[in-house]
């Protein structure tokens, strides 16, 4: 049983044969990366799928880790070029808000939700929404800082960049998502204060 044991003991496991080891490092990373392929779609079936996708590739390249980094970080470079390889070939679909649609759809949703919850996924969606109109750098600096809780360090290995110079990105990221807050959700800010 591998109950106990640390990722690169249990990688060390499957590559010596054990693939059922495998299925433990799915299991504990499913979520994050799941919750990363969402930054890049929002479908959840293309997010599932991709998902899929990055396990079998990490699995194929597990011989690669050489555990100089945490786990996490190796895998969030395999999730990142999935995601973009998947984004250069398909074309995104682009919902407005001023579609009715997209709020009809949206009260489906949260039906049977408390308020509390539909308040918070409206704040997500916000952010979100907000991240998603910065520069594609800036939006992958904050998602890795705060959705894939990187550390300065494992951003900079991540995008082959300095710790100083990932700190500074992540300062002027900040900043660039404030005003785009400010300028574009400026009444929905005021409600959260």
């Amino acid at each position: 049983m591998l109950t106990g044991l640390n990722d690169n003991e249990i990688i060390s496991s499957v590559l010596a044969g054990d693939r059922q080891a495998y299925a433990r490092i799915v299991e504990k990373y499913q979520g994050y990366v799941f919750t990363l392929v969402l930054r890049f779609t929002s479908s959840r079936e293309d997010a599932e799928e991709l998902s899929q996708d990055i396990f079998v590739k990490a699995y194929r390249a597990l011989a690669s880790f050489k555990g100089e980094s945490k786990f996490s970080t190796w895998l969030y470079t395999i999730v990142n070029t999935t995601c973009i390889t998947f984004l250069r070939k398909k074309k995104l679909e682009v919902k407005s808000l001023d579609d009715e649609n997209v709020f009809a759809t949206a009260d489906h949703i949260d039906s049977g939700v408390s308020a509390n919850q539909v308040e918070q996924k409206s704040k997500l969606a916000m952010v979100g929404n907000a991240i998603a109109m910065l520069a594609p750098d800036d939006a992958e600096v904050l998602t890795l800082f705060y959705k894939a809780e990187q550390s300065l360090e494992e951003i900079a290995g991540i995008l082959k960049i300095e710790p100083n110079t990932a700190k500074v990105r992540l300062h002027r990221a900040r900043t660039r998502l404030k005003n785009v807050m400010e300028t574009h959700f400026s009444a929905e800010v005021r409600d959260l204060r």
